[in-house]
């Protein structure tokens, strides 16, 4: 930087391969952080995000078990958040489905994929606020979590639990963009699932 100021020139005149990399630009501007793990994602993360949505909040976890564990006051958040007109959904695992089922037999852990989607929907039926609740069993090996235009997407690997999944943060940045893309995605998902 002292070079550009020395020679009276800018930065990107001189090193246009180094700015190109420093700034995002084109569909990766839509990339806040990526955590090779969900657990590595600060914790405070989802209450910031549920706090500052205004229209949308769409849980597309398979369990969104931790949900309840890791953010404070998740039920009273959610249910303000539904009686101001927030659209409030989760897309859960379908318990009683054969991938359910294969997913249990992988993970071979005491608190079953089952289970895990029990508690969370007991934990909605506690709420102030009705939320919509639908199941499926095609989004287990990736689950987004849509709130206004930011969204969380994680792509779950091998025999790991949900906690060891490549986890994306997405801010809106571009019509057509990656977060769209995963947008839409929840949408078909919820349109194709049954209310539970």
């Amino acid at each position: 930087m002292k070079a550009a100021e020395f020679l009276r020139e800018d930065v990107e005149v001189l090193w246009p391969d180094l700015m190109r990399r420093a700034v995002k630009v084109g569909a990766d501007r839509e990339l806040v952080a990526v955590y090779p793990r969900r657990s590595d994602m600060p914790r405070a993360l989802f209450r910031e995000l549920i706090t500052a949505s205004r229209s949308r909040l769409w849980f597309g976890g398979y369990t969104s078990y931790f949900l309840w564990l890791d953010t404070p006051d998740a039920g009273p958040l959610l249910s303000a958040k539904a009686q101001a007109g927030a659209d409030v959904r989760f897309l859960l695992g379908d318990p009683d489905s054969e991938v359910t089922h294969r997913r249990e037999e992988i993970e071979s852990t005491p608190l079953t994929v089952s289970t895990r989607i029990a508690l969370t929907r007991a934990e909605i039926a506690k709420l102030d606020a009705p939320l919509a609740v639908r199941l499926s069993d095609r989004h287990i090996a990736m689950s987004v979590w849509i709130f206004d235009d930011e969204a969380l997407v994680s792509t779950h690997i091998g025999d790991s639990l949900g906690q060891d999944s490549v986890t994306l943060h997405l801010h809106r940045r571009q019509q057509g963009g990656a977060t769209d893309r995963y947008i839409e995605h929840f949408e078909s998902l919820w349109s194709a699932a049954p209310a539970a």
